[in-house]
Order: structure tokens, then sequence, then C-alpha cells
């Protein structure tokens, strides 16, 4: 392996390991900077156009991404310099361990049953209106964003680090970032976001069902049924609106033997979704299979990214 190679990947490890055992930078957390400076210029810049929009995503995205180049670029002959970028890039963009550690927290509220607590928390993991939701729907709807983050927050920008090095990292950060904040289909972002909403899926089209591959390999390591998440994965995955959220939610729900999708509710927004397998409603038991699924399959997205690394 050449050593700009080794040194990109050396950093992915590195910076997934000091991701599961730090979390996300207490402060001035860099992904927190770049959403306020997009909100910012968001504010001066709107209207409810596409083009706009398209504009809008494209400088924010492009100034992070240059800025990957320029980094890239820079440690061209120098591998530990390449190295330590790399590893601090994974480290602030990818978000596993605070994705278990939410998880772990939904569980133990809804174990001890206060669901007023469990309700405000799901804001945490997604934007759906949890006012009503019981137990088993607020277990859904935790296992449902641990499935899909598991893709967003730790597959896919691996994968993306390993193939396009520290201009990967960043950028794909980026465009999900944005996709959270304008790519919502709102009447305020219909358009704006637009940009945001299909560069993301783009981004994702081939993490997302990586991902669902890595659950299938993944689930007898968390107690679960690769054969049932292949076979979920395969006939129902196409049955979610995003094209990629329903790849490894519907292989999470074949995995666990649970019923994922459904109806959800987003600020006033009722969107009907496929059903994703066909076991039983999910318990606060299996948010934390969850957990350990989603664990598993980061540490096979991280073998992976290793193995393909440019």
């Amino acid at each position: 392996m050449p050593l700009r190679q080794a040194a990109t990947a050396a950093g992915l490890v590195t910076g997934y390991v000091a991701d599961a055992v730090f979390g996300d930078p207490r402060r001035r957390h860099p992904v927190a900077g770049f959403g306020r400076a997009a909100q910012a210029l968001e504010q001066r810049v709107w209207a409810d156009s596409k083009v706009r929009g398209a504009a809008y995503t494209a400088v924010c995205a492009g100034t992070v991404t240059g800025l990957g180049v320029a980094a890239q670029l820079v440690t061209r002959k120098r591998p530990f310099a390449r190295f330590a970028l790399t590893a601090a890039s994974t480290w602030v963009v990818l978000g596993g361990r605070g994705l278990a550690a939410e998880g772990a927290h939904m569980a133990r509220l809804l174990d001890d049953g206060d669901l007023p607590a469990a309700r405000r928390r799901l804001s945490h993991l997604c934007a759906r209106d949890a006012t009503d939701l019981d137990t088993g729907q607020l277990a859904r709807a935790t296992t449902e964003s641990i499935a899909e983050n598991t893709s967003d927050a730790v597959v896919a920008p691996l994968l993306w680090g390993a193939v396009a090095g520290i201009p990967g990292l960043l950028g794909y950060r980026a465009l999900n970032t944005l996709d959270a904040m304008v790519g919502y289909r709102s009447p305020k972002y219909a358009n704006f976001g637009w940009a945001s909403a299909r560069a993301d899926d783009l981004a994702n089209l081939v993490p997302s069902r990586v991902g669902a591959a890595l659950t299938v390999a993944s689930a007898p390591l968390a107690g679960g049924f690769a054969k049932a998440a292949f076979r979920v994965w395969r006939r129902d995955g196409k049955h979610h609106p995003s094209p990629n959220a329903g790849q490894v939610e519907a292989a999470f729900a074949g995995a666990l033997g649970v019923r994922l999708g459904g109806t959800n509710s987003y600020g006033g927004r009722t969107e009907r979704r496929g059903v994703l397998g066909d076991g039983r409603e999910p318990e606060p038991v299996d948010v934390r299979r969850a957990v350990r699924l989603s664990r598993a399959v980061g540490l096979a997205a991280l073998a992976v990214a290793v193995a393909v690394t440019r």
C-alpha cells in the first residue's frame, strides 16, 4: 500500500476510534459552525426558487469541499500531516458514538415508562412529531432513526473518506448537513431545498446499499437474522419514500425481526410510508438491539473503507 494511501487508511481508523471513545467535540464543533454559517447565508439569499437554492448548495458544499481539496494537496508529500488531518476530519464528521448514546438514552426512558421525556428526546434523533406517540411508536421511530443514521453518519462518511480522502469526508458532511437544514419537503423549502435534498440522495445512493449489505452480514453479531435481513431488504427497501433510507431501515427490520414504517407526522404534514418487515412492533429491548447492530455495521464499514482506500 503506497504511503499516502496508508496514511489515509490509518487516519480513517484513528478518527473512527476517536469518535468511539470521545464522541463529538464538546466545544466549537466544526459541523455546528458550518451550520451557523450556512443558516446566516440562507437568511440573506433565500427565495422560493430552485435556481437560488442550487446556488446556495453549491456555495456551501463547494467551499467546504474546496478546503478539503486544499488540505489534500498540501499534504500530498507529507504523510504524517495527511494522517493527522484525515483523522481529525473523520472524527469531526462521524456520529456513531452520539447515535448509540441517544439510542441507549431512549431505551432507558421507554423502560422507565417516562413517555413525556421520551417524546421530547426523540427530537435529538429525528424531526418527527412525537406528541401522541406511545411506547411502541417511539421505539419504532428510534429504531428507524438509528438505522438511517447508521448509514448517514457512519457508513457514508467512511466510504467517501476512503474513495475521496479529506474532500470526500468534508464535502459529504456538508451535503448531509444542508439536507437536514433545508432539504425537508415543507412549503418553505420545497424549491429552495430541492438541490440540497437531491445532492444528498445522490451522495448516499451507494453508501446506503453498502450499509444494507453490511447490516445483513452483521445481523448475527447483534442476535439478528441475516437471511431475514436480506429478504426484507430486497423486498421492502423500495417501499420507503426516500431512495436511500428505506434500504438500511428494511435491512434493520429484517435483522431484528420487527416491523418498521407506516404513518409519520412531521410538523402537521402526514407521510404514509410503506411497511418494512413482517415482524412485531418494536419494543424498548429492540432499541438496544438496534444500537448493537449499528455498532457492528460501523465496524464492518470501517473494514470496507480501509480495504478500498485510494
